[in-house]
């Protein structure tokens, strides 16, 4: 369902079971995902989403490599 959406800049999963978490982070098709955590953004960490949600990445090493597709997670545990 979350993914049945042409937008994808930023997903968001809360729960207690780590694993469980990450798995569906990697489901998700977003360009970036918070897990347990509110606030995605980071200086170091690439910019950007999926779909019709931009162009691109921005920032950092990951701009240089756009040609793969990135995902960040933010975990907070």
């Amino acid at each position: 369902m979350a993914n049945r959406t042409e937008y994808g800049l930023v997903a968001y999963v809360y729960t207690d079971d780590l694993a469980r978490g990450l798995r569906v982070s990697e489901a998700l098709e977003s360009g970036m995902v918070g897990l347990n955590r509110a606030l995605v953004s980071d200086p170091a960490a690439p910019f950007g989403g999926v779909k019709q949600s931009g162009i691109g990445r921005e920032g950092g090493h990951d701009g240089l490599l756009e040609y793969l597709e990135t995902k960040y997670i933010a975990v907070q545990w």
